[in-house]
């Protein structure tokens, strides 16, 4: 990057001029943005645990602030606060549900000690101390990152032409709206038992057996066999078909892959040689309750499929990093240049380039360390432990912070590898606690802590940075938006805890198993439990990670798009995935019929605007209804249903019309060919 940062400042120039003093940091803009902040990151909650995706909540959180406070007679800066505080809670949500669940699913916290005080606390510090540490980095980094005209931001231009859009006109408010109470809708209905949410059918095999025969004809052994293939229909989800919306026909497909390599491949094969081992399980020998060929294809899945998916996700982190390593490394060597840059601009005090002062971000910073020490030394009980967990927080988080900003610079918050990221501090972290002697349960949890808090610093600072772009284009004050995402980081923190309660415990009062269940899958955090469990606590399941690493192997090999997602689709339940496959198929056909009607670039960006506001309105609308019916199972509140035996064809009949909605009105809104083009709002 070049050193021109006082000419690059003077030919920008804000929608809002630096002399010009709107209302920003006000009341209604701050409360708008938390609620926003909780609801839009309790969504992704939901979405990030049963589908391992979650969405950008800038656009969503953009077009709900502009539509709120154009009642309130807002102006666009008060709108740019309320979505940058609005926004930093998904960011908060996808390092929780990354981690957090990991503690319970390692079996380091146990159910009693997850919904108590104590488990409240040790969650919300670890998502305070990461996300203020998240903020603090990219306050170091905000001036040179966000005037690089290397970085093309471009989700973050994006999101500044919504808000210039709605200055002018309609916000599409109305579609994101109207397609959240049409997901709430269905997910009520779906309670109700008004039709079957789900449909699955276990097809047994004929009994054979396969026999090893001499040249003479002599049989020298014979394996038999049985079993059979579950058969399971995609679940009529709107929040899983909004994301196969948004992220397309390709990944989905990838995503989908995974599902039938794991159902269509490894679960009937399995099934089928180990069938008659299983045979007595299954039927109930010697007096035991049956436990039933669907029931068991779900056991095989659970504890040999899933290890091996977990290895295809470890090597595919690997693999992305890899990929992006020029990027990486130039990432991680500009990070020292930049804060000492940072640093030399403390004379510029123009109202649009004003930062917190450094002085109080590099005192919070220690105050950052001090904590992280404190939770590390709480979690290890081992002094010398806990301070080499805090030097690897801190030079770790700073970098990854460093490298997530410029990753959302290149590529936009959707496309960060946070995963991939926390992965390698976590297998550093391990391997540092097993070369100090922290082994066992303080071994696992010290490990899980230092991931948790990088991942959680690391996906904030992305969304800020994005944030802080947004305001550099619309004239936004920097300080401002800095101190009301500190708001909105605490408050998430403190807050974001009760759904992932809600969402586990109500899983269980329904019949599920919490996180790292069929429901609840959490495939991100399965695989930080798995990892920390193998380094530290010598518990991994080598054989079958390893047969998973070589099959990422073989898929990198064939030049597969995603690994990541095919191995994802392998670890979540195949309703999800075909569910994912169906949206993405949905968008394939908007494709199709733009391409027919000879949509030029304009007419597309439109269309696409619309199909993504529909499909996160759908997102949402499950999302927060969910939540609520989890609510009333954590309470054990129970609700009045339709039939005991709804029927899957009317399912059908809401597949078809969820596809019509996604069909319909974004190739309604393309508008005619001549009319100019908005930015494009592709996730």
């Amino acid at each position: 990057m070049s050193d021109n940062t006082n000419e690059k400042t003077s030919v920008h120039k804000p929608l809002v001029p630096a002399e010009t003093n709107l209302k920003e940091f006000t009341l209604k803009a701050i409360l708008l943005g938390l609620i926003m902040c909780v609801v839009l990151g309790a969504a992704n909650a939901y979405l990030g645990l049963r589908a391992g995706m979650t969405i950008a909540a800038t656009y969503p959180a953009a077009v709900i602030g502009m539509a709120i406070l154009r009642i309130m007679k807002g102006n666009i800066l008060e709108e740019n606060m309320a979505r940058t505080v609005g926004s930093i809670g998904e960011s908060v949500a996808a390092g929780a549900i990354f981690t957090i669940p990991a503690f319970l699913i390692a079996g380091v916290w146990d159910n009693n000690h997850f919904m108590s005080l104590q488990g409240y606390l040790e969650s919300a510090a670890i998502m305070i101390v990461g996300g203020v540490a998240g903020i603090m980095f990219v306050t170091l980094l905000r001036r040179v990152m966000v005037e690089d005209t290397e970085l093309p931001f471009p989700e973050s231009v994006a999101a500044s032409e919504i808000h210039k859009a709605g200055r002018t006109g309609g916000t599409g408010a109305g579609y994101l709206f109207g397609a959240m109470g049409f997901g709430g809708l269905i997910q009520l209905l779906a309670k109700f038992n008004f039709f079957a949410s789900s449909w699955e059918k276990f097809i047994s095999f004929t009994k054979t057996s396969i026999g090893l025969k001499t040249g003479t004809g002599t049989l020298l052994s014979e394996v038999k066999g049985s079993g059979g293939a579950l058969i399971t229909a995609p679940a009529v989800s709107p929040a899983y078909i909004g994301v196969g919306y948004i992220i397309g026909p390709r990944l989905a497909s990838l995503n989908f892959a995974g599902g039938v390599l794991a159902w269509g491949l490894f679960v009937p094969l399995l099934l089928y040689f180990l069938g008659p081992s299983l045979e007595p399980i299954v039927n109930g020998a010697n007096g035991n309750e049956p436990v039933g060929w669907p029931a068991m294809a779900m056991i095989v899945w659970k504890l040999i499929v899933r290890p091996i998916a977990i290895g295809g996700m470890l090597v595919s982190a690997g693999y992305t990093l890899w990929k992006m390593r020029k990027n990486l490394v130039l990432g991680l060597s500009r990070s020292i240049s930049d804060v000492k840059k940072a640093a030399a601009s403390g004379h510029d005090v123009i109202r649009t380039e004003k930062d917190l002062s450094l002085k109080l971000v590099l005192l919070i910073l220690l105050g950052v360390g001090v904590a992280t020490f404190l939770l590390y030394y709480y979690f290890s009980n081992d002094l010398v432990a806990a301070i080499v967990a805090t030097i690897v927080m801190l030079i770790a988080g700073f970098f990854f912070a460093a490298v997530s900003g410029y990753l959302v610079g290149l590529i936009g918050s959707s496309n960060n590898p946070i995963s991939g990221l926390t992965i390698s501090t976590l297998i550093v972290a391990a391997v540092l606690m097993v070369a100090l002697g922290v082994k066992g349960t303080s071994g696992v949890t010290a490990v899980l802590g230092v991931a948790a808090v990088i991942c959680d610093s690391a996906a904030v600072a992305g969304e800020m940075l994005q944030d802080l772009k947004v305001g550099h284009i619309l004239g936004g004050t920097p300080w401002k938006m800095q101190a009301g995402d500190l708001l909105g980081v605490i408050f998430a923190s403190l807050v974001l805890f009760f759904p992932l309660l809600i969402l586990h415990q109500g899983d269980i009062n329904s019949g599920g198993t919490g996180f790292g269940g069929k429901a609840l899958a959490a495939p991100q955090a399965g695989l930080m439990a798995m990892l920390s469990q193998g380094i530290v606590g010598g518990q991994m399941a080598w054989p079958l990670v390893i047969v998973g690493m070589l099959m990422a192997v073989g898929f990198i090999l064939v030049q597969v798009k995603s690994p990541m997602l095919v191995s994802v689709g392998m670890y979540l339940p195949f309703e999800t995935t075909a569910a994912i496959f169906v949206g993405g198929i949905i968008k394939g056909i908007v494709d199709k019929i733009a391409a027919k009607k000879k949509f030029n670039d304009a007419q597309k960006a439109r269309s696409e605007n619309n199909g993504v506001l529909i499909a996160s309105g759908l997102i949402a609308g499950e999302a927060l209804m969910g939540l609520v019916f989890a609510g009333l199972a954590f309470f054990d509140i129970k609700f009045w249903t339709i039939t005991d035996n709804p029927s899957f064809w009317i399912s059908i009949v809401v597949f078809v019309i969820i596809a019509y909605v996604l069909i319909k009105y974004p190739v309604k809104n393309a508008g005619s060919p001549d009319e100019p083009a908005p930015p494009s709002a592709v996730f």
